[in-house]
């Protein structure tokens, strides 16, 4: 057995002899030889000589016919197999690969290390070795049967100590053995070895320190969730959860809603708060959250969004301060700040802080609503100029107006216009007031303000606009009403003149009627005044009807016959 060892660790040695020593060597004895006979030339008989030389003849004719039928042949310096020894050999797993029988081919000088070996004779094979480890046994037999199977196979397990039994420290271990086809003298399997302890030990310090952020995340005096681009709650610390009175042991990612979690307008706000794409934006929020339970608390929320696209949102990350706990006068502040936000964003005006620029610096609720079409998600990061969201032929309204609240001026008349993008022509007034403040010191030639603190101030103006589109359609419909109203007026005047004339014209008829009989030729010119006159008093009827100055009374009435009547005003 030791002999098959020696001889198997050789074999990946013998074929690293340069074929130069080769050639050389050969080349000596070939000289040596032809040394010899030319010394001793005189003591060989003709006979002999022929005979050595015939003899040296068939050697080289055989060796001629053998090199042409390819039975032998120059060895050339095999450079993979040099290559391929010396880097197993650098190597710092352990290698070794094993022949069919189980013999081992080659070993490298790792995995002699990893056994705790000197002397190659006392070399096993990775199957020996593991199974002294009662721990590597399940790893041993699937190892096995993949062995059978012909499959490669990897596998992982823990030792209490090292392969060797050497170090009382346990160690982490990869094997993986991978069957090699293709080979002389039959396949073999090649056993790779690593001690992967320092890895493990990182993982399970690094698993450690997240453990500990993670203690620490829970453990915080504030609350912190994360939601996903549709409102669902990812994941939500300890304190957030007991806050909400919600069961950690029961969340699930992405069962919780948004929805759930605030309250009336807290969730519009939370909303709004948008970043562009490839961008991140953080807002401050006044909310009210609800606990399972259905009660209420308030609490400010740092909520930061990651953009995702144009008017798509993004995953979100936000900080929940519950505002209680504090002091009274701090309590007092608290619930002012949160009163002033309810107020703030439940009012129906869009209200908006313009800077000295005319740029827009923070908005309500109302005022996202009534502008959104034009405003787009990051319009409050971009900073846009207020007068970019109205219609062009109001930008002039806007910079007087504008202008004058720079000047800390009282009273600045307001102003209509319509929403530029939306095709129902959303009108809006617009009032502008200055914030109040010490007065502005406006220098008369080119009008800047040259007040250091008017300046420096960051709102220079408030901004209200207010949705008139239904008032607007109420003040057409009154005046077409006006119109109509007029001309009912106008009609009923008319009527009741031409009514006094049709009068006299029927009874005018009449009399003539009387003075002429059927037979004379006049009487049905004047029938026919009569009937006339009388449509046109029916006429005059509808019309009193229609101004609403006829006075009317209960009657039976046929509908064929009135029908009939208004065919003609209809006509």
């Amino acid at each position: 057995m030791a002999n098959k060892v020696e001889r198997a660790v050789s074999y990946a040695r013998d074929d690293q002899q340069p074929i130069t020593t080769r050639i050389v060597t050969l080349l000596i004895a070939t000289l040596s030889a032809g040394g010899v006979l030319f010394i001793f030339r005189d003591r060989l008989d003709d006979n002999t000589l022929l005979a050595v030389l015939g003899f040296l003849a068939l050697i080289g004719v055989f060796y001629l016919t053998a090199s042409v039928i390819g039975v032998i042949g120059l060895r050339r310096r095999d450079h993979a197999a040099e290559y391929a020894g010396k880097f197993l050999d650098s190597l710092s797993d352990g290698v070794c690969i094993t022949d069919d029988s189980g013999l081992i081919v080659y070993a490298n000088p790792a995995y002699m290390r990893q056994n705790g070996i000197e002397n190659p004779v006392d070399l096993r094979t990775p199957e020996q070795v593991l199974s002294l480890h009662d721990d590597a046994a399940n790893a041993i037999y699937r190892l096995a049967n993949a062995k059978l199977e012909g499959m490669p196979m990897r596998e992982e397990f823990r030792l209490p100590t090292d392969v060797s039994g050497r170090i009382d420290h346990p160690h982490w271990y990869r094997v993986t053995a991978t069957r090699v086809d293709g080979m002389q003298s039959g396949p073999m399997r090649s056993w790779r070895i690593a001690d992967i302890t320092a890895d493990r030990e990182q993982q399970e310090v690094y698993f450690l320190e997240l453990q500990k952020a993670i203690d620490h995340l829970d453990r915080a005096p504030v609350g912190f969730f994360a939601s996903d681009a549709q409102g669902r709650l990812q994941y939500l610390n300890a304190t957030l959860a007991d806050w909400l009175e919600i069961d950690l042991a029961g969340f699930r990612p992405g069962q919780t809603r948004l929805d759930d979690l605030l309250v009336g307008e807290s969730l519009e706000l939370v909303r709004n708060v948008r970043a562009a794409a490839g961008t991140r934006r953080t807002a401050t929020v006044d909310a009210i959250l609800s606990k399972t339970s259905g009660e209420s608390f308030a609490a400010q929320l740092i909520h930061t969004v990651d953009g995702a696209g144009e008017h798509v949102p993004g995953p979100a990350r936000t900080i929940v301060i519950a505002l209680g706990g504090e002091n009274e006068g701090v309590r007092d502040l608290r619930d002012a700040e949160l009163r002033f936000t309810r107020f703030f964003n439940s009012t129906p005006m869009a209200i908006a802080a313009l800077d000295a620029d005319g740029r827009i610096l923070r908005t309500n609720t109302s005022f996202s609503n009534l502008f959104g079409p034009v405003l787009g998600a990051d319009a409050i990061e971009r900073r846009v100029k207020f007068a970019e969201i109205i219609h062009e032929r109001n930008r002039d309204s806007f910079a007087a107006a504008f202008d004058a609240a720079r000047r800390d001026q009282a009273k600045i008349e307001p102003f209509d216009t319509v929403v530029p993008t939306d095709a129902d022509e959303r009108h809006v007034r617009v009032f502008v007031n200055a914030v109040t403040g010490p007065q502005a010191v406006v220098n008369d030639e080119n009008g800047e303000i040259i007040d250091g603190d008017i300046a420096s101030r960051e709102e220079a103006a408030i901004v209200y606009a207010m949705d008139t589109t239904e008032q607007k359609a109420l003040e057409n419909q009154m005046a077409q009403s006006q119109k109509m109203q007029a001309v009912g007026q106008l009609a009923g005047g008319i009527a009741h003149d031409f009514n006094n004339v049709l009068t006299a014209i029927i009874m005018a008829s009449d009399l003539l009627l009387t003075t002429h009989t059927p037979s004379d030729p006049s009487f049905g010119d004047i029938m026919n005044i009569k009937q006339n006159a009388n449509r046109a008093a029916s006429l005059v009827r509808q019309l009193l009807a229609f101004s609403r100055r006829q006075t009317m009374r209960p009657e039976v009435l046929s509908l064929t016959d009135v029908l009939a009547d208004l065919r003609m005003l209809l006509s």
